[in-house]
């Protein structure tokens, strides 16, 4: 097992959502992630963070149950989702989590509503007028109110980055998966989402697991964080992201948070 300080920084917030057990990921025949191991909590803001090309994508296709693992476990919700007869684990797992995608996955030619109301109309019989006040209620949580018939194209990317998070959040989700949700913003607008997703966790109990490089949203946000390193195949380090800077022995983790370069091997 490649995990290095596992037990470090175990979190005491609540029940367990999310497990990893033995996670061995990949593509074709080249292994990127192996025998990783980890748990999330509820109420946990979860970074998994590391250098480009680490695994830190593939390690969250896993856990959202888009990509199958070689071997190992994933556990969402409290639904086992891998293996080939967990079909309706899967969805009854989904139903629990939202997902905001790097580039925000709007559908162009829908307005800000219609996007919202797509999980809302798929996973649900409720009424038009119950949805479109819930899709309101959403774009209000994420500052867009008035925004409704608005095309994606029509806005900024901060704002569709928020519309793409109301969408998430749509079913009340237990759980928000969100990777790279500051990729391509710049500092300003970057904290301005770092500070709605707090709200988020505070307003409605949300646990997030984020995929993330962006040191100041890592800093600003997380209570833990989960290190990947490329050539060690898993994880090197999990913790408090004040703790991995100040203490952790590991070369490779004080050149991430003290963005230094590493030494040439």
């Amino acid at each position: 097992m490649n995990v290095v300080g596992a037990s470090h920084g175990e979190c005491k917030q609540g029940n367990e959502v999310v497990r990893v057990e033995d996670l061995t990921l990949g593509y074709g025949e080249r292994v990127v992630l192996e025998d990783v191991n980890l748990s999330v909590s509820s109420g946990e803001i979860v970074t998994i963070l590391g250098g480009s090309g680490c695994g830190k994508s593939t390690l969250l296709k896993a856990m959202i149950g888009l990509l199958p693992p070689w071997k190992g476990t994933v556990v969402l919700g409290g639904e086992v989702i891998t293996g080939p007869d967990k079909v309706s684990a899967l969805a009854a797992a989904r139903r629990k989590i939202g997902v905001l995608f790097q580039s925000g996955a709007l559908l162009g030619s829908l307005s800000l509503a219609e996007n919202i109301a797509l999980p809302i109309q798929e996973f649900t019989k409720l009424q038009p007028e119950v949805i479109e006040a819930i899709v309101h209620l959403k774009l209000e949580m994420v500052g867009l109110e008035g925004f409704d018939t608005l095309l994606p194209a029509e806005l900024s990317g901060g704002m569709r980055k928020r519309a793409a998070l109301a969408r998430a959040i749509a079913l009340d989700p237990e759980i928000l998966f969100c990777d790279e949700p500051s990729a391509g913003l710049d500092p300003v607008t970057s904290a301005e989402l770092d500070e709605l997703l707090l709200e988020l966790k505070r307003a409605l109990g949300i646990t997030m697991v984020l995929v993330t490089h962006e040191l100041p949203s890592i800093e600003a946000i997380s209570d833990r964080c989960i290190m990947l390193d490329g050539k060690a195949r898993g994880i090197i380090a999990i913790g408090p992201p004040e703790e991995l800077r100040k203490d952790h022995p590991d070369e490779r983790v004080q050149a991430f948070f003290r963005r230094r370069a590493r030494r040439r091997e």
